[in-house]
């Protein structure tokens, strides 16, 4: 293991979004792995109904050498993209895992996945580009995945139409598979 002055985020996990960088959840999980990630588990804390129609997830990260670090993400439909709405529970505990991995890592920099729908409706809504569209084509290839079958999920004509934030959620649906 390096020592933390060491540890940097890979550049090919950042992303630069109007003249803003984000890190996605991938490039926290592996700097976390780098400065001694023993594991992370999740916690439901609340489960979205009919009252509150929001989802809340406590995310707790250890390190090897002891540390502790602790983060809650929430979502619900006002907070996340409509194609991403039918999924909530899965963005909370990507945002709170998010969360407790910038603890861990001291990355200041903000999630991509932390993004709102409406916050950051420009941002959110952008259309990924051709580096993008390749990295999913190619993750998709390797996991046996057809381009319609994802897209026909996620109600997109092709990768090319997809949004910076269901190209995220499919990232880490595939990488899950």
């Amino acid at each position: 293991m390096s020592s933390d002055h060491d540890v940097k985020v890979d550049k090919r996990f950042i992303v630069n979004l109007q003249g803003k960088d984000f890190v996605t959840y991938e490039g926290l999980l592996d700097t976390a792995h780098q400065k001694g990630l023993n594991g992370i588990k999740t916690e439901l804390v609340q489960l979205p109904n009919k009252e509150n129609n929001q989802c809340i997830i406590k995310a707790i990260a250890t390190t090897k050498d002891g540390g502790i670090f602790e983060g809650y993400g929430d979502a619900d439909p006002s907070n996340v993209n409509r194609l991403i709405a039918k999924h909530i529970i899965r963005m909370a505990e990507t945002r709170a895992k998010a969360r407790a991995l910038r603890d861990l890592t001291n990355i200041g920099m903000t999630a991509l996945e932390e993004l709102t729908g409406d916050d950051d409706e420009d941002v959110t809504n952008k259309k990924i580009d051709e580096m993008k569209i390749k990295t999913i084509k190619e993750l998709a290839k390797t996991k046996n995945v057809e381009e319609k079958a994802i897209c026909g999920y996620y109600e997109v004509n092709g990768f090319e139409d997809m949004t910076v934030t269901i190209w995220v959620e499919a990232m880490n649906y595939l990488k899950r598979k």
